[in-house]
């Protein structure tokens, strides 16, 4: 097989960016209210909504995964869109006035794949893939993403298997409409496509996670930051932080 980085770097050049794309697989719930404030807010700033997670595990956290149209984003712009949506979410009211704290991303390095141009940025790439429906007998599948076929609804993820038994097919062809989650594997290839895409200029999708947990830290929910509270705490460079 190819080098994978050699591969997704000659598919990147020849991707459109488009910051209106839709997404492919989208939220439920409580997450689906934060996606509809967060969406058009984030488009204004310029960049797109990739993903937005609640978890519960240690005190709610909302987090939302952002990027520009080229799939790159810094602290700074995490931070600029952390500024804007926090009070639109203290209006909305997703999470029905219980506490919990905001978090601003980059998708990082083993990104969900939510768009037609998220997978083809990753062809020659390791997956995991969940489909909503039985295919092939099964709903999970890991392989290398050799592409998109087809148009509208008819689309298909090429994937070629890893996970494959003797007795099942390892070239697949599995329904976008059908798709549950798909994520990149973190192997040494894409780390080295990533590094290769730093020395060129383009900020690491990593670099920016790990940075924007430090710069952007957490906020409390609806009601818990007054506009008095930010005035004590906040400084002209920086928004309040959960002490």
């Amino acid at each position: 097989m190819a080098d994978a980085g050699q591969t997704a770097s000659t598919a990147v050049s020849d991707i459109a960016s488009d910051i209106d794309e839709p997404r492919l697989v989208t939220e439920t719930g409580p997450a689906a209210r934060v996606a509809r404030v967060a969406e058009p807010i984030l488009r204004d700033l310029g960049f797109r909504l990739v993903r937005v997670k609640i978890s519960t595990n240690q005190g709610a956290v909302v987090q939302i995964m952002a990027e520009r149209a080229d799939g790159t984003i810094s602290v700074d712009d995490c931070e600029a869109a952390s500024v804007a949506i926090s009070p639109a979410l203290d209006v909305d009211d997703p999470m029905h006035g219980a506490a919990y704290r905001l978090e601003l991303s980059s998708p990082g390095i083993d990104r969900p794949l939510v768009r037609v141009s998220d997978i083809q940025r990753a062809i020659g790439h390791e997956a995991r893939v969940e489909m909503l429906n039985l295919h092939y007998n099964r709903k999970r599948f890991r392989g290398w993403i050799e592409g998109v076929e087809g148009e509208g609804d008819a689309r298909v993820l090429k994937l070629r298997r890893i996970d494959a038994r003797a007795d099942e097919e390892s070239d697949v062809r599995l329904p976008l409409v059908d798709l549950d989650e798909a994520r990149l594997v973190l192997t040494e290839a894409l780390i080295r496509e990533s590094l290769r895409a730093g020395k060129a200029g383009v900020e690491e999708p990593q670099q920016d996670e790990d940075s924007s947990e430090e710069e952007t830290a957490p906020r409390r929910g609806p009601g818990r930051f007054s506009a008095k509270k930010a005035q004590k705490k906040a400084t002209p460079a920086a928004q309040p932080r959960r002490r």
